[in-house]
């Protein structure tokens, strides 16, 4: 099936009679008529439910949907992007290791790296995603577990190297980990180009609608843990908390890490959404494809406007001719990037706020990616923790407007732009 048949029909097929949509499965426990039978759930021995802490009917079949979606072999949905972060990485390296990452990635994900991952002994070695060969090699050490990027950098947009990262993280016998939420897999799928661990924040375009918070991890199912043993051993030993299993030898290159990423962190951790959430993700995903073309064309559209307009200083758009990254753009998304743009108003910081305050139909909110027009200021909101040092070696300039481009009618979104921008 082709991505927008995916989208509708992938991860749940109903039996004659059944729900034709998937079922809320609002349960934390599930019954079982013997003992025996629920212990062969906890040594993992069995496929099943027992407790919603860990696993849901409801969020598999999303999950399914979303693995389908970017041909991975397994999946798993988490309460938020940044769980879904946290787990791609805690899932590999834990006190003492170390982590490669691109600096152009979301401030939260920079702070949760940076800051709370650190404190808890795991080292970030942060490298900009143009730097040199010489410059990325250096980056790697022995104790390095996973290498992390995004495919379209939120907010700087930078278009991550696909090809180029995994070449390097898998010569050094370890995963390359990629964010693909601004993407999405309708118009970039990663693991095709070398990734091995896809992440995504399902609260943006997934969604759509701002409704739901969420996130999700998929395994493209092809790194070989067993042929790198000594750098992995929470997949290639014997874990104890479960009678001696060894993951990547009893589930395999397609289920080990997402086994054991459900098994582990899961049950210790608890970052499950509600079956309820995965339900409205669901609704989501059955137009995500549509969505995304009018995402994509509406954001080409307001970036060409904007680029022409006297009072705007520049824009950021991989869309564009003029961007540094259109010619990547162009291999990794042909069919388009998305329909955030990054730009500056002419003034500064003041013009840019008063510009802010004059827009009518765009909103000013620290969502992005969903159907309505968004805009945001960065270095004063979700950013803010970052210093100017650090916002512009992410891409984040102070003075950068983030601009999210719904699916409104683009006459009506570049109406807006223009007597917002004529008040300043």
């Amino acid at each position: 099936m082709k991505s927008e048949t995916k989208c509708i029909h992938a991860g749940y097929t109903p039996g004659n009679g059944e729900s034709r949509m998937i079922p809320i499965i609002q349960s934390t426990t599930f019954k079982y008529d013997t003992s025996e039978e629920m212990g062969k759930l906890f040594d993992l021995e069995a496929s099943g439910y027992f407790y919603t802490r860990l696993q849901n009917p409801t969020n598999d079949h999303v999950a399914a949907k979303i693995c389908a979606l970017e041909g991975g072999s397994a999946a798993m949905l988490t309460s938020s992007g940044q769980a879904a972060s946290f787990y791609s990485v805690f899932n590999l390296a834990s006190c003492g290791d170390h982590v490669i990452s691109s600096t152009a990635i979301y401030g939260g994900t920079y702070n949760l790296f940076a800051v709370t991952m650190k404190r808890m002994g795991i080292e970030f070695t942060f490298v900009d995603p143009d730097c040199s060969d010489e410059e990325l090699e250096a980056a790697f050490r022995e104790n390095t577990k996973c290498v992390f990027g995004e495919t379209l950098a939120n907010p700087a947009l930078t278009v991550f190297d696909i090809e180029r990262f995994a070449d390097a993280a898998h010569k050094h016998g370890v995963p390359l980990i990629v964010d693909n939420t601004f993407a999405t897999p309708i118009n970039c799928r990663p693991i095709e180009w070398g990734a091995d661990i896809v992440t995504h924040s399902t609260t943006k375009y997934m969604d759509g609608h701002d409704a739901t918070v969420g996130g999700a991890i998929i395994d493209g199912g092809k790194f070989d843990w067993m042929a790198h043993k000594d750098k992995f051993p929470g997949l290639t030993t014997p874990d104890e908390s479960y009678h001696g299993i060894t993951y990547a030898e009893k589930f395999g290159l397609g289920g080990a890490f997402i086994t054991k990423a459900t098994a582990q962190l899961m049950r210790d951790l608890g970052s499950i959404p509600s079956p309820m959430n995965a339900y409205i993700l669901n609704l989501g995903l059955e137009s995500l494809a549509v969505r995304m073309e009018r995402h994509c064309s509406n954001g080409l559209k307001a970036a060409q406007f904007l680029e022409a307009h006297e009072k705007v200083a520049w824009v950021n758009y991989p869309g564009l001719p003029s961007n540094k990254y259109y010619e990547r753009a162009k291999k990794y998304l042909p069919n388009g990037t998305c329909g955030v743009i990054s730009f500056g108003v002419k003034g500064g910081r003041e013009a840019a706020s008063r510009f802010m305050s004059n827009l009518k139909v765009a909103i000013i909110a620290t969502h992005v990616a969903d159907a309505h027009t968004c805009v945001l200021h960065p270095a004063s909101s979700t950013h803010r923790q970052m210093s100017d040092e650090e916002l512009l070696a992410a891409g984040v300039a102070p003075d950068l407007v983030r601009l999210s481009v719904g699916i409104e009618n683009i006459d009506d979104i570049i109406e807006d732009l223009d007597q917002a921008l004529a008040a300043v």
